[in-house]
Parts: C-alpha cells; structure tokens; sequence
C-alpha cells in the first residue's frame, strides 16, 4: 500500500470538489477552479470533508498511480486554497524585468526587450531586491503552470558559468568557473 496515497486529503473551509463518474475531478476554491481527468482504475470517493484515494487491485500500474493521483489531487486542493508560487532573481549589470499591464518585459542583454505573456490563471510581481537586482515572482493556482512558466522564463537568459549574470531561481546555487590563464611574458616569465 502507497504511505502517501492512503493519507486522506482534508478539505480547507471554502474549498469544493466534486467527482464525476468517469472520474474527473473539479475543484473550487477561493483562488479558481482546476479540472483533471484521472484513471479510471484508481477510485477518488468524499468522505466527511476529506478525500480518500483508492486502488481496485494489486498490480503494477496501480500501485503506482495511487500515489501520484493522491499527490496530484493534495496539489489541486492546496493551488485552489492558498495557491504555487516560484521566484526569480535577474541578475546582471543592466539587466531589469518590468510589468507593462499583464505582460512580463525582461531586458537581459538583447538587442531588443523580451516581451513574455502570461497563460491563463498566472500572475507576475517584480520587486526590486537589497543588492540591486531584480526578483520575478510568478503565481497561480496550477503547481505545474506554475513551474513551466518559471521554467520558460528561466529560459530566456539562463545563468553564465562565468560571472554568474542571468535568471536563475531564488536559492539556486550556480557553479562560477575559472577564468582563462593570464599569459606569461615573452621569454618564459
């Protein structure tokens, strides 16, 4: 038996769900609405404000479903009541994110500035940070559009080896690289 997918999902006060027989699950919270379609083979039944997640039988595909629904379900339960967030740092001498309305504009070193729009149910803040540089928090209600958003923007100017200059997540560690040799003078020196 899964640890994790027998461990019931409580329902925070605000917060619906509701489980069609084909078992798609929607649920409505505070934040929005989130649909999913999930196996068949695994049973999602309400049980005294909480949701259980169950497996019909034994075998291997099963087994590892009923962890994964369990987690994609606390995920949805969790995005409708408080929601995901993901922070990004922009660093670099010149390098600076601003909002123009709903959209993302990122100036890291293009010959033009990078306009990024945002998907359905994604909000972007940009604060700027004590040493100078800027941080992009990126939120919603879906944990996975979440992360690929952050992801896709992360993207645009990844962190270089070599100073350190880029997008990189907040707490991620970048491996700075020696620089070339200096040359030695003429004659061996």
């Amino acid at each position: 038996m899964s640890r994790l997918g027998k461990l019931p999902i409580k329902l925070p006060a605000g917060v619906s769900v509701d489980i069609a027989a084909s078992n798609e699950v929607t649920v409505k919270g505070p934040r929005g609405t989130l649909n999913r379609q999930f196996p068949t083979s695994i049973a999602i039944t309400l049980d005294d404000g909480s949701v259980v997640v169950q497996r019909h039988a034994d075998n291997r595909f099963q087994r590892a479903a009923h962890g994964l629904v369990r987690a994609l379900m606390n995920n949805m339960v969790v995005g409708v009541s408080s929601g995901f967030k993901k922070e990004l740092d922009i660093i670099g001498v010149g390098y600076r994110a601003e909002m123009q309305g709903k959209n993302l504009m990122l100036h890291v070193g293009y010959s033009h500035p990078v306009e990024f729009l945002p998907p359905a149910g994604i909000a972007f803040a940009v604060t700027p940070t004590p040493d100078k540089n800027v941080r992009v928090t990126v939120e919603g209600a879906d944990k996975e559009v979440v992360g690929e958003t952050a992801a896709r923007i992360r993207r645009i100017r990844p962190p270089e080896p070599y100073k350190g200059k880029g997008i990189r997540y907040v707490g991620e560690v970048v491996r700075i690289k020696a620089g070339k040799a200096g040359k030695v003078g003429k004659g061996g020196k």
